[in-house]
């Protein structure tokens, strides 16, 4: 996948003016939050499985390797194979490789960001295998040469006639804007592909180290048709998904879903325990895990660990301001909102990605959400910092620091500053109280008006209460 996370500021331009974009978004976010909340209230239990959820995060990130060999060990146990791959690349060879043993044409997938991280299917079409998304949604973009702009919800930012412009073109069906039509004629499409597949290719949300099991959630059921079909299954999945036992396994799945989409749990659950045996009816003859790295081991005992425990719910972008201003393209790479803006710096560095810790309120809506737990605006700071450090930060934005630490060092002529800036924006907001246009400050002006300061500063406001307490 191209990364275009350097245009982020253009992105979002193009983005705020993309009338049907701005449409899709409209409904996004009156959508999942609200689905989320209902969840929430009809599990009492639920902040306190949040405590025990990132607890037992840390605890996996800290024993990490532990897990990881129990797991393989388990795989190899079950008649599967092991394969760890540093990088992207390096996993991308390795299914490569994996395909070319089978004399594999065509692989099926099952929605993978993983996949998306490495650029798979690119790589794949380039080397003579065909890759065919089966997610809906990814199956949508595929056709479209587009790339998710969500995690859960890969397509929210197209409507049903882009859909039926992208299906006639492609299939040489009579248009329909019926989605029940759309989906029929997808499914039908997609069985030939599910049948005729030589490998079928999955990504995983949970590994199991007590089974050697891997899982994945889906609710269109293509996850399961993807690997019990084909006489090969390949994983492909990072190495921060493992946890120690299957009932770890079940304390994740109540928070995923009901973070993700407000259900209580997805439609379908799905374990892979290694190949086909000799008593099942059906499954794949070959078993494949690739692990992939890709920095993250990297981020072990840093102040980046804690986005280790991060479950892919999406929560913190379903209910962030700027990804529902923006949506997920603008980021331009594969992680969008909140935990993007934390992965992507480490994933292609700070000099490639430092407008993303910045497009940020800093409201802490993503925390508060975060079913693990995970400090995302303090997360967000740390990349500003080491932005700021390699003096990346551009010089209009440094010299304003600047100049706003010369006063904060000053605490008398701070407090005359702000007072006289009060007094002044208050004159210029007149008798509505709103500011539609401020130097300094078109970032905020040329989209919304800004709310003028009413009455006297902060300071002088505790003042006055101290004295009054006296």
């Amino acid at each position: 996948m191209h990364i275009k996370s350097p245009e982020f500021k253009e992105n979002a331009r193009i983005a705020l003016h993309n009338v049907e974009l701005q449409e899709a978004l409209g409904q996004f976010k009156h959508g999942f939050p609200v689905n989320r909340a209902n969840a929430i209230k009809r599990l009492p239990e639920f902040e306190d499985l949040r405590d025990e959820a990132r607890d037992l995060k840390n605890h996996i990130i800290q024993n990490l390797d532990i897990y990881l060999e129990q797991f393989e060990s388990k795989v190899i146990e079950n008649g599967g194979h092991v394969h760890w791959c540093r990088t992207g690349d390096d996993a991308n060879q390795t299914i490569l490789d994996i395909c070319k043993q089978v004399n594999a044409k065509t692989i099926t997938k099952g929605k993978s960001m993983v996949s998306e991280e490495t650029g798979l299917n690119e790589y794949l079409e380039a080397n003579g295998v065909r890759p065919v998304e089966t997610d809906l949604g990814e199956y949508i973009l595929q056709l479209r040469d587009d790339h998710p702009s969500h995690i859960i919800a890969p397509a929210i930012h197209l409507n049903v006639n882009d859909v039926s412009e992208t299906f006639h073109e492609h299939h040489k069906r009579p248009k329909t804007e019926d989605p029940q039509a759309l989906m029929k004629e997808a499914r039908e499409v997609l069985r030939k592909e599910f049948v005729g597949a030589d490998v079928g290719l999955t990504g995983a949300n949970f590994l199991v180290a007590e089974t050697g099991s891997t899982i994945i959630v889906t609710n269109e059921g293509n996850g399961d048709l993807t690997q019990t079909l084909p006489k090969t299954h390949i994983v492909i999945t990072s190495i921060e998904k493992v946890v120690p036992t299957l009932e770890d396994m079940s304390l994740f799945l109540r928070l995923l879903a009901r973070s993700a989409t407000g259900q209580e749990f997805t439609v379908y659950n799905t374990l892979s325990t290694g190949p086909k045996r000799a008593e099942d009816q059906d499954g794949p003859e070959n078993f494949h895990v690739v692990l992939v790295d890709n920095g993250r081991s990297e981020m072990v005992g840093t102040e980046f660990q804690d986005m280790l425990r991060c479950i892919r719910c999406s929560s913190c972008m379903n209910h962030c301001p700027v990804y529902g201003a923006v949506g997920g393209h603008s980021y331009g790479w594969v992680y969008p909102g909140p935990m993007g803006s934390v992965l992507t710096p480490k994933m292609i560095g700070i000099d490639k990605a430092a407008h993303l810790p910045n497009a940020s309120t800093s409201c802490g809506k993503c925390e508060e959400v975060c079913p693990v737990r995970i400090p995302l605006p303090k997360l967000m700071r740390h990349w500003r910092e080491k932005e700021f450090e390699k003096h990346l930060t551009p010089k209009a934005v440094r010299f304003g620091i600047a100049g706003w630490a010369f006063f904060a060092k000053r605490p008398a002529l701070y407090r005359w500053l702000a007072r006289s800036s009060a007094w002044l924006m208050n004159k210029l907001a007149g008798k509505k109280g709103r500011i539609k246009k401020m130097p300094l400050a078109g970032g905020w002006t040329d989209w919304r008006d800004m709310p003028a300061p009413q009455g006297k500063t902060f300071m002088d406001q505790w003042k006055a209460h101290k004295q009054a307490e006296k």
